[in-house]
């Protein structure tokens, strides 16, 4: 079990964040997460009736989007500040993990394009929208997320998805480096393994590469949504307000292990 931290600290007042992918999973739980902490919170998702229901928990705007569209993203973020009159906050996690993303001797060009497509084009999408509209702001926070698969390799591959999160790495890097001057700061969150319904859909299928990849980690558990979620928290506040172009692992200590403890 873990100690979930304080919520409600008022960080984010009348900031407005826009989550991709905010209406499950991690996505949703940093919607909740931001909300509470004061900020206007825009939930895009391609599901019309969870993201709808995840925007009115958390007192929020939804807006259905294909994030591999550039005219939907553009209208998510343009509905953003039409709304609320700004962006200051931008966290682009939607992300997929089909189950024909698997070896590089089996997995298709289709599937990889597919993962590619959601996963870091998206990415890229959402950060070239955003970024004029933090300019205008004088400020912003962009959080994009990553893996901790783009540090390590895995024998259970899945090939597209570990090197989408790897352009989604160094893609931060550089845009955290670009527009460091101007106030606009942008980070990878890099997670462990999470305890949310696409692992267990995943993990159900194949138990034993469940227990194969739980072994690796020092906590011996996956994450928790909300664990993540206090990250994004953390990096969209003033308090990570020197953090620009890095990696923010949070891996229950998987990058750091070499054995772990029995």
């Amino acid at each position: 079990m873990y100690a979930q931290g304080n919520q409600g600290v008022g960080r984010l007042v009348d900031r407005v964040a826009v989550v991709t992918g905010g209406a499950g999973g991690i996505g949703f739980a940093a919607a909740r997460r931001l909300a509470s902490e004061g900020a206007h919170v825009v939930i895009g998702d391609v599901d019309p009736d969870k993201g709808s229901a995840a925007a009115e928990a958390v007192g929020g705007l939804f807006v259905q989007v294909d994030v591999t569209s550039e005219e939907q993203v553009a209208a998510l973020f343009g509905a953003a500040v039409s709304k609320y009159g700004g962006l200051d906050i931008a966290f682009n996690n939607a992300g997929i993990s089909p189950p024909d993303d698997d070896s590089i001797l089996t997995t298709g060009l289709d599937a990889w394009r597919r993962v590619q497509d959601v996963n870091l084009t998206s990415v890229f999408l959402c950060c070239k929208t955003a970024i004029p509209y933090m300019q205008t702001r004088g400020r912003g926070s962009i959080i994009n997320t990553a893996s901790f698969v783009a540090r390590l390799g895995a024998a259970t591959s899945q090939i597209s998805y570990t090197a989408s999160k790897g352009g989604v790495l160094a893609m931060s890097r550089e845009l955290g480096v670009q527009f460091a001057r101007e106030n606009i700061r942008v980070n990878a969150l890099c997670p462990g393994p999470v305890n949310t319904p696409l692992l267990q859909e995943l993990f159900a299928k194949d138990p034993e590469r469940a227990a194969r990849r739980l072994v690796h980690i020092p906590m011996g558990r996956f994450a928790e949504a909300d664990e993540i979620a206090a990250a994004v928290a953390f990096l969209a506040s003033d308090d990570s307000s020197f953090m620009t172009a890095s990696e923010f692992l949070v891996d229950g200590g998987i990058c750091g292990a070499y054995v772990t403890p029995l």
